[in-house]
């Protein structure tokens, strides 16, 4: 069964984002990888992995890999999320953190004063 990884960023977390596939993609290459539109665009363009593009977040990405979740079709999130930056769809954003912390508390959390970055392993 192969494993798939949601992957999302904020606009000034998606070179953090880039990077990290690009250090890890001899990893994720092996794995099912979901992303948000923008998030998914760059991270073809730096790196050598396909990924599965859905809608740009405020478009309704976020609440596509939500839907995934609630589906069972996503078995790991990585969030990469900018707290003190305003985003258009706040409130998008919010519900799925809100789902995620009430239904799989975070596997791991780093907290920087511009960055938290959560990681959500879906155990079932």
């Amino acid at each position: 069964m192969e494993l798939n990884v949601a992957l999302i960023a904020h606009d000034k977390m998606k070179d953090q984002m880039v990077n990290f596939c690009y250090a890890y993609q001899h990893i994720l290459r092996n794995y099912g990888l979901y992303t948000t539109g923008t998030t998914g665009k760059r991270i073809e363009e730096g790196t050598a992995l396909s990924v599965h593009k859905l809608a740009s977040g405020p478009l309704g990405g976020d609440q596509q890999i939500g839907a995934m979740i609630v589906t069972e079709d996503i078995d790991l999130v990585i969030f990469l999320r900018d707290p003190l930056t305003p985003q258009p769809h706040e409130t998008d954003i919010q519900a799925l953190i809100r789902f995620l912390f009430q239904a799989f508390p975070p596997f791991f959390e780093v907290c920087q004063p511009r960055l938290t970055c959560q990681l959500f392993w879906l155990n079932r």
